[in-house]
């Protein structure tokens, strides 16, 4: 593995390879013992995703390179590949990228550092994925033959698509349940309703309406009782089912502003979750790319 674009190009023994190494982060204080230097170059507004590598960068010691898209050479019409290109010039030992764009990725062929990919438009979210499957396999230890069900607008998920095919290579059993309009016909996973998800699904993740990525504005005032996540739909789910959220959440629209921290919820664990999982894909590339060597690794 070069970059880290998309978990498709992962194994399933590589999965569970990350998912081991970020329940170590959990259990363990980890240092890295050379200076080495990470560029967060977001393009779009994030708080969990941005923040949350910038955690996990500082506890394994590495040295952050902040960047903020409208104090920078954005402004003069400096390209993508150039702004990633002075990264590596200056010294950057890996970059992690959030843009807009669904092929960003595409741009970017032939560098000497690891890219890892923090949101590609609607196309990809691989460490979004990853924690995920962390905080699953934390409550179930296992995905073959669960049911879990992506609830909201799935034609503009970035999550919905890389959760999605990756469950399903791990065995679990991936539905989908959209308004209309929302659904994305070019994933192979079936649609049903909320209401019949919530009778035997193990996992119900609920997705933001992504007005920022419509053409124009859907309206939300009976969203919640048409196709959200009700306290009534919660009282029918399944004992041991838990409710997930990728954030950021619309409260009252996408779920009941009173599910968002019920027993069930796992949404602030994923947060969580986020920053050991992070930590993991970081040492996973520059362990492949020769840049650390696992020996060195400290664990206090």
């Amino acid at each position: 593995m070069n970059h880290f674009i998309s978990v498709d190009q992962l194994t399933n023994e590589q999965i569970y390879q990350l998912l081991e190494s970020a329940t170590k982060c959990q259990s363990n204080e980890i240092k890295i013992p050379n200076q080495l230097f990470v560029a967060n170059l977001f393009f779009e507004p994030s708080t969990r995703t941005k923040m949350s590598f910038s955690v996990a960068e500082r506890k394994l010691g590495l040295e952050v390179l902040d960047f903020q898209p409208e104090t920078s050479s954005l402004t003069k019409g400096e390209s993508l590949y150039d702004t990633v290109k002075t990264f590596e010039s200056i010294g950057a030992n890996a970059v992690v990228i959030r843009h807009k764009a669904d092929n960003w990725v595409e741009e970017l062929e032939g560098f000497s550092i690891p890219i890892i990919n923090a949101g590609a438009g609607t196309r990809e979210h691989p460490t979004q994925c990853m924690l995920d499957l962390l905080t699953i396999y934390q409550e179930f230890d296992k995905f073959d033959n669960l049911n879990i069900v992506m609830v909201g607008d799935i034609k503009h998920s970035r999550v919905a698509r890389s959760n999605a095919n990756t469950l399903r290579k791990l065995g679990a059993n991936v539905y989908l349940s959209a308004a209309p309009g929302y659904e994305d016909e070019s994933l192979p996973f079936p649609y049903i309703t909320l209401d019949e998800a919530v009778e035997f699904c193990d996992v119900v993740m609920m997705l933001r309406i992504q007005h920022e990525r419509h053409v124009k504005k859907h309206e939300t005032s009976k969203y919640l009782e048409r196709f959200g996540l009700t306290k009534e739909r919660e009282r029918r789910m399944l004992r041991n089912a838990i409710i997930l959220h990728p954030a950021p959440i619309n409260r009252g629209v996408e779920m009941d502003t009173e599910l968002v921290e019920c027993s069930r919820s796992r949404i602030f664990k994923q947060m969580h979750n986020g920053v050991y999982m992070r930590m993991a894909i970081l040492m996973y590339v520059l362990e492949e790319w020769g840049i650390i060597n696992e020996n060195l690794v400290k664990e206090c």
